[in-house]
């Protein structure tokens, strides 16, 4: 296998998952309160979703969603999402400017508008990138590189996106013929985009030379829902309704401290958790307390959106000064080293309270005390600064400040928000309910980027990399877990002095048997026959072609197979258990991409695109791996051409 882009130590690190991101719009018909065809997406009459209308306006609920994928961090600003009806009527879908992290979006779909939208047949979808202000970080064997503005470079012209050169990107997806987006009144419609950042950014790292990112956005798209994924929604708290169970919120997504984005009914259960300035409460106590709350205060909820009912039931909420960059600054980030009361947080985002906005910070030194609340949202129970150990994942909130090393915080006075922690490795023992890994990430940050030291209950226990223990719940079986397999777990990190062992689990994902991720690219100007069979039920690159391409490599999680190793090629047919597959060609210099539902409908128009005058300048699809016979089921593929 080879990469002339990007070597091994930096290509373990920022292609560990190749689907790096999607970009995910679910358009409901949800109410409407009077008013006609009009492209309009103002928001001063949204209902919140749950009630009835007989107008010719339908609903938009809009998230956006991301995967762990090439970057640390990937910020930018959407600046418009704009919908095209069969009659030329263009829709804008995103009513103001969102600064978004993708590259902090894992396995979460951030509600970002419920604004209203007028009846019809949509044909087309497009998509608005801002990257005069990015900032791009990616993170390396020996360290994170942040890119500078200048090296972040438009695939279609080779110019920085940088002024005086165009700063904004603009890519357009024409839906499947047979498949539009149609809003009806009472209907439910849903429009599924996928903002695939591994396709999208092709990076070039360089020992001579600065990195740099060369983008070529890439969407593909279906109409169903992406039920795996957890739902965050955040605004401003309308009203309290603690007999029915339920809160309405006026959507504003991420750190936007304004916005009419149309408002939202959240429902909550038993199950339900508040964390409240700070507080930890269940669902009656935290209903009772919402009801107190001033009108207006920043409330976030994460939970579930029912496809078929169209109700949102969160699983945790947070609220006043829990959430980020409201009451008090805030970081948010791992927590690479502790020392006593001083932490150490790395892959940081900054908040600045009230500001509205979020900023990369490498490291930041915060200090906590006896007085900081901690909590641990959709769990019970009482916590305490102990329980911020190394690797955990946390939001961190106080008084930002500068020292003589970098940025600091001051939470003494704060409070700690411990999220779930992503642990990925490969198992070395598996006893009852307890698993032994060889760590590969924590929290995304190598094992190389983390001090143990005080983590155990003595220095000889504190947590090693090679010998990382995961404790299991009884209810979680550990069969897809054999020593030799990757896997993946979610928790939390185990107290500060208190290991072996070193993670509490609640979820484990074994790689054993999960999707593959290929990627293909070839050096510009691309292959003019990139497929030795090209059939309506089989794709085909040969061991030649790959040997040839620039870039060849089927990951499954962190590990890599070469598929230019398979003397019959490596066959691409269509996964027939695929709930909801999706194909496109992406047009590589026009920023313009087509959709399809079925594999035979793609190959169709891609035998006629690879007519001899356009080249194949990559392939990008997932789906189940057979290693033995050499055949990747895909759900998804994507097909770059040079045109």
């Amino acid at each position: 296998m080879s990469d002339t882009r990007i070597p091994q130590a930096l290509r373990c690190r920022c292609r560990a998952n190749a689907r790096a991101a999607a970009f995910l719009i679910t358009t409901a018909a949800l109410t409407a309160c009077g008013g006609g065809g009009s492209s309009d997406m103002s928001s001063s009459n949204t209902p919140t979703m749950g009630t009835s209308s007989a107008t010719s306006v339908g609903g938009a609920v809009v998230t956006l969603t991301d995967a762990p994928g090439d970057f640390q961090n990937y910020i930018v600003n959407v600046t418009a999402l704009q919908l095209t009806r069969s009659d030329g009527t263009v829709v804008q879908a995103l009513p103001v400017t969102t600064q978004v992290d993708f590259a902090q979006l894992v396995n979460l779909s951030e509600i970002v508008s419920t604004s209203q939208i007028p009846a019809g047949k949509y044909v087309s979808a497009s998509l608005t990138l801002d990257y005069s202000a990015a900032t791009i970080v990616v993170e390396g064997g020996s360290g994170s590189v942040t890119i500078a503005a200048g090296n972040i470079i438009d695939g279609a012209t080779s110019l920085p996106l940088v002024a005086p050169n165009p700063t904004t990107m603009t890519v357009t997806l024409t839906l499947p013929s047979n498949a539009p987006l149609v809003i009806t009144q009472g209907s439910v419609a849903n429009l599924a985009l996928d903002f695939n950042l591994a396709a999208s950014d092709a990076i070039t790292p360089s020992t001579a030379a600065p990195t740099t990112v060369t983008v070529n956005p890439v969407l593909t798209a279906s109409l169903a829902t992406d039920t795996t994924k957890q739902v965050h929604v955040r605004g401003g708290l309308v009203s309290t309704n603690a007999t029915a169970g339920s809160f309405v919120i006026s959507v504003m997504p991420f750190c936007n401290q304004s916005g009419q984005n149309g408002q939202f009914t959240v429902l909550t259960s038993a199950a339900t958790t508040f964390t409240i300035n700070g507080t930890g409460y269940t669902e009656a106590a935290g209903l009772a307390q919402l009801a107190t709350t001033t009108a207006g205060t920043v409330t976030a909820a994460y939970g579930s959106l029912d496809r078929t009912t169209m109700t949102f039931t969160a699983t945790s909420v947070l609220v006043g000064s829990s959430v980020a960059g409201t009451r008090l600054d805030s970081v948010s980030g791992t927590v690479t080293s502790r020392t006593g009361d001083t932490l150490t947080i790395g892959n940081g985002l900054a908040y600045s309270a009230n500001a509205g906005g979020m900023s990369y910070a490498h490291l930041v030194t915060a200090t906590i005390g006896a007085a900081t609340s901690v909590s641990e949202p959709g769990q019970s129970g009482t916590f305490t600064v102990q329980d911020i150990s190394v690797g955990q994942h946390l939001q961190l909130s106080g008084t930002l400040g500068t020292g003589a090393t970098g940025r600091t915080l001051d939470a003494t006075a704060g409070g700690a928000l411990l999220s779930t922690t992503t642990l990925s490795g490969t198992v070395t023992a598996n006893a009852a309910n307890l698993v032994t890994v060889n760590l590969q990430s924590l929290d995304g940050q190598s094992p190389s980027n983390l001090n143990f030291a005080g983590t155990g209950t003595a220095t000889a226990q504190d947590a090693l990399a090679t010998a990382y223990t995961v404790s299991l719940p009884a209810a979680l079986s550990t069969a897809g877990a054999g020593v030799g397999v990757p896997v993946r777990f979610t928790g939390f990190v185990a107290p500060f002095g208190t290991a072996p062992p070193d993670f509490n689990a609640l979820s484990l994902i074994s790689y054993a048997n999960t999707k593959a991720d290929l990627a293909v690219r070839w050096t510009l100007p691309g292959v003019a026959a990139p497929f030795a069979t090209l059939t309506a039920g089989e794709l085909l690159i040969s061991q030649a072609t790959l040997t040839a391409s620039a870039e060849h490599v089927l990951r499954i999680s962190f590990d890599q197979i070469d598929p230019s190793t398979l003397a019959a090629g490596l066959q691409l047919v269509p996964d027939a258990a695929a709930a909801n597959p999706q194909y496109a060609i992406q047009h590589f210099s026009s920023w313009k991409a087509d959709a399809y539902t079925t594999f035979a409908a793609f190959v169709t128009a891609l035998t006629g695109d690879l007519n001899g005058t356009t080249d194949a300048v990559a392939v990008e699809a997932a789906g189940p791996y057979d290693a033995t016979t050499g055949v990747l089921s895909v759900d998804r593929m994507v097909v770059f051409l040079s045109d």
